[in-house]
């Protein structure tokens, strides 16, 4: 470790972010790269704690705590301490294939194990490695190293989303010819269309798979397996096929009036967000823009702070996001010890913009949707709220229930699995939770020679534990492909 007092005499210093009426002018990332001086200090501060549990990946209570992917977070801590760039990005990327996607939207759970936190406050883990990754890129060491020698065996991967990127990546650096399917205009799934700018530029992504287009990875777009490429074909032309294809079946709510115009899924609204942005010619019948209207985001997760911040930047007349469950603490309570995953209440960067523009937190807590009102157009211009009970029922409560102005409610309740028709193109069942189901502890579906990955073998999650699926498949379809003849 490079200093053993430096978490005795460095306290943690946070990341810096532009204010927020500034940030919101514009979609571009915001965040603010410390000093040299500050991000030393900062890696100083990861102790020898013998045992770190920051990159164990274990489960407590159910819940992740530490990295999935077990980053060797001290090793590259002590490297940035001696200010070796090389040496950390090298040993960041022995089990991390895109750091450059995690250490700007993985919520951290590294963070929560941190042994400085049992007592304090963590080290800052998440801003460390991003720190690492800007050194590297700037120093020419993310640059394309193409595999020496090709083994002839062809790959086909269905979804080019964090999990499909490192099979493809794995696959290709083994000698393997990988092409990858993907049905939008661009490559990166949820990167691309689903995170918006502010949180990750699209330009990062891009410049990421041009370095896998020149180590020989192929990507065929606006290709829809089921639809414009048969699975036969795939099935004839390739020796594996890996599904990666997330689980993209939006869920939906069941009320009154929810037919009404202006009443979107949140990963369509995020989507057309960043096709506008993409390509400012399209015709503005085709994007959903919140400008002037009255926003509801229904969900309280990383996607409705999402739609937030993406409804500010295109100049709602207010916000108002529903969370279903009870507002937490700010604190871990007694029987949510360090190191389980941390149950705190967060505020996050498009809370943080409503809070400065309308002048108070958007949310609302133990609250849904009872009905919407339709005007004689279809379109919505009403909701009527009511609180809830407990879970896992949330029950209404009676004469609760009250009436808000709205002109765009945007749904962002979570994901219900794989969509179905992946599954029927290559004859898979999907199991209860609707994701395609693999043999135990295994990647292989109940079909020869075709893989499952990522969310849509495990539902939806984060992008880290997308990228742990992509390596540990691709480790399987590379021994399956070695016992070919």
């Amino acid at each position: 470790m490079g200093k053993p007092t430096g978490f005795l005499e460095y306290t943690r210093k946070q990341v810096k972010y532009k204010p927020a009426i500034e940030r919101i002018k514009d979609f571009h990332e915001f965040h603010e790269m410390q000093s040299e001086e500050v991000q030393k200090e900062q890696a100083a501060r990861c102790m020898d704690c013998g045992v770190p549990f920051c990159q164990s990946g274990t489960v407590f209570q159910g819940m992740v705590s530490g990295c999935p992917l077990g980053n060797l977070i001290p090793e590259w801590n002590d490297f940035l301490y001696h200010n070796m760039v090389e040496q950390a990005f090298y040993r960041l990327k022995k089990t991390n294939n895109f750091p450059e996607f995690t250490s700007r939207v993985c919520p951290a759970p590294c963070e929560y194990a941190c042994t400085c936190s049992l007592n304090g406050e963590a080290v800052t883990i998440k801003e460390n490695e991003r720190s690492i990754t800007e050194k590297a890129y700037a120093l020419g060491l993310a640059k394309a190293r193409p595999p020496i020698l090709r083994t002839g065996k062809k790959i086909a991967v269905v979804g080019s989303g964090p999990a499909g990127l490192t099979v493809a990546d794995r696959l290709n650096q083994k000698g393997h010819s990988v092409t990858v399917f993907e049905r939008e205009d661009r490559a990166g799934g949820l990167l691309m269309y689903g995170i918006p700018n502010m949180k990750l530029e699209k330009k990062i992504v891009e410049e990421k798979i041009k370095v896998l287009e020149e180590e020989g990875i192929l990507f065929a777009y606006d290709s829809e397996v089921g639809k414009n490429i048969k699975a036969k074909q795939l099935k004839e032309e390739f020796a594996a096929i890996v599904l990666a294809c997330g689980a993209s079946e939006p869920r939906d709510i069941s009320v009154k009036g929810r037919e009404g115009k202006g009443i979107h899924f949140a990963v369509d609204y995020l989507k057309s967000a960043t096709k506008s942005l993409l390509d400012p010619s399209l015709a503005k019948e085709t994007i959903f823009s919140a400008q002037n209207k009255r926003v509801l985001v229904i969900g309280g997760g990383d996607t409705g702070n999402d739609c937030i911040g993406t409804a500010i930047r295109q100049g709602a007349k207010s916000v108002l996001q529903l969370e279903i469950m009870p507002e937490l603490p700010e604190q871990r309570r007694k029987n949510n010890p360090w190191p389980e995953w941390a149950k705190i209440k967060k505020t996050d960067y498009g809370q943080e913009e409503a809070a400065a523009v309308f002048g108070e937190d958007p949310r609302v807590y133990e609250t849904t949707v009872k009905e919407f009102l339709l005007n004689e157009k279809g379109e919505v211009k009403k909701a009527i709220l009511a609180k809830v009970g407990q879970a896992p029922l949330f029950p209404l409560i009676e004469g609760s229930e009250r009436e808000i102005d709205v002109d765009m409610v945007l749904i962002a309740a979570g994901f219900s699995g794989t969509q179905s028709a992946i599954a029927k193109a290559f004859d898979l069942t999907l199991d209860q939770r609707n994701n395609i189901p693999t043999q135990l502890n295994r990647f292989q579906t109940e079909q020869k020679n075709i893989f499952a990955c990522g969310d849509t073998r495990r539902g939806q999650s984060l992008v880290v534990w997308a990228i742990r699926e992509g390596r540990e498949a691709a480790e399987e379809v590379h021994q399956a492909l070695l016992n070919m003849h």
